[in-house]
C-alpha cells in the first residue's frame, strides 16, 4: 500500500464503514478470512451499532452545509455527525467551549445560548437519520 497523501484529512464513522463494506468486511468472522483483517471486522461490527449505519453521504453533506451557520469546527463537526446528540448535555459535552461559542449568533449578536444548542439538536434530528435501536430495546 502507498500513502499518497498523509492525513489528508478526518473520516466521519460512515466514511469508514463505507469504506470497510467496500473492502468486504461482514459481522461473521469467517466470512471476513481473507477478505479483511481480523481487527477490520472488530471496526466494522463495533461501527453497525453506532449511528453511522443509518447515515447517508447525501444526510452528512447536508448536515455540513447547513451546519455551517454554527461555525463549528472541523473536529467538532464530526463529532456531531459521528455521534447524533441528542440533548443537549450530549451537545455540551461533545462542543470544545459551547457555552462560550453558542453565546453569539451567526452575525455575532448575544443570543440565547441553550436556543442556539436546540437548534443545533434539531438540525440533527431533521438531517441525520436516528442511530440503530439498541439490542435491549429489540428484545422488548
Amino acid at each position: 500500500m502507498k500513502i499518497e497523501k498523509a492525513n489528508a484529512g478526518y473520516l466521519t464513522n460512515f466514511e469508514i464503514l463505507d469504506f470497510l463494506r467496500s473492502r468486504g468486511a461482514k459481522t461473521d468472522p469467517m466470512g471476513c478470512l481473507g477478505a479483511v483483517g481480523a481487527s477490520e471486522c472488530k471496526v466494522y461490527e463495533y461501527l453497525l451499532k453506532t449511528p453511522a449505519c443509518s447515515q447517508t453521504r447525501e444526510s452528512i453533506l447536508e448536515f455540513a452545509k447547513r451546519s455551517e451557520k454554527f461555525k463549528l469546527a472541523q473536529a467538532d463537526r464530526l463529532n456531531v455527525i459521528n455521534w447524533r446528540p441528542s440533548s443537549a448535555a450530549d451537545a455540551y459535552s461533545m462542543i470544545e467551549e459551547c457555552g462560550r461559542r453558542f453565546s453569539r449568533d451567526e452575525r455575532g449578536e448575544v443570543c440565547n445560548e441553550d436556543e442556539r444548542v436546540q437548534e443545533l439538536l434539531d438540525l440533527v434530528k431533521e438531517v441525520l437519520p436516528p442511530p440503530p435501536r439498541k439490542a435491549e430495546a429489540m428484545v422488548e
